[in-house]
């Protein structure tokens, strides 16, 4: 018997306020933050729904016009409230059964062999390095009910309990905060790909 149906939400409704600008639409090479991570994800077979804010659908939604983009009109809750909104969505449209990929903008340096581990998992699991979880993360198809059923406020790290696989991804703690990660993310960006 094969692995329940895959979806992948990217987070995109944070504020940005380190950065001073929208993580989603920095210029990674010749594309934005978030078509690159979209495509990476499409590439594998993966549909993708991304959870935007008001103030970054319109922009979003003409870089990725064949996405599923839905957005969030309380971003303010967090990261929990807006996998729910995206998980609404997916749920709208299709069998609720499935697993999720969760991918937040704003940690884009896992590996293309990482992604495709987390793909064929069929636990709640994420990637560490050096004894410290990081993203994306994948949730079995119970966890996907737990999130649905919790607090819009409450931290994911309170809702599931995800078993972690050593990685050697240099870059998966890598957080976009401030202009020297952007610059950090360009000069690894053929690295991050080839990893293994």
């Amino acid at each position: 018997m094969g692995l329940p149906r895959l979806e992948c939400i990217i987070l995109a409704a944070g504020s940005s306020s380190r950065l001073g600008r929208d993580k989603a639409l920095v210029r990674i090479g010749s594309r934005t933050l978030i078509r690159w991570l979209a495509e990476r994800i499409t590439e594998k077979g993966v549909g993708v729904t991304i959870v935007a804010r008001k103030k970054n659908i319109r922009e979003i939604s003409a870089i990725l016009p064949e996405s599923n983009i839905v957005v969030n009109p309380e971003p303010r809750k967090g990261r929990t409230g807006s996998l729910k909104v995206g998980i609404s969505s997916i749920d709208f449209s299709m069998d609720p059964s499935y697993r999720l990929l969760v991918v937040p903008v704003d940690r884009p340096g896992f590996s293309d062999s990482t992604l495709e581990r987390l793909i064929d998992s069929d636990e709640t699991c994420c990637p560490m390095r050096e004894g410290r979880g990081g993203h994306p993360l994948l949730l079995s198809p119970e966890d996907v009910v737990k999130v649905r059923e919790s607090s819009d406020d409450l931290p994911l790290r309170d809702i599931v309990d995800p078993s972690r696989f050593e990685v050697l991804d240099n870059c998966l703690h890598l957080n976009i905060d401030s202009p020297s990660d952007i610059e950090y993310l360009q000069q690894k960006l053929d690295s991050i790909n080839q990893e293994n």
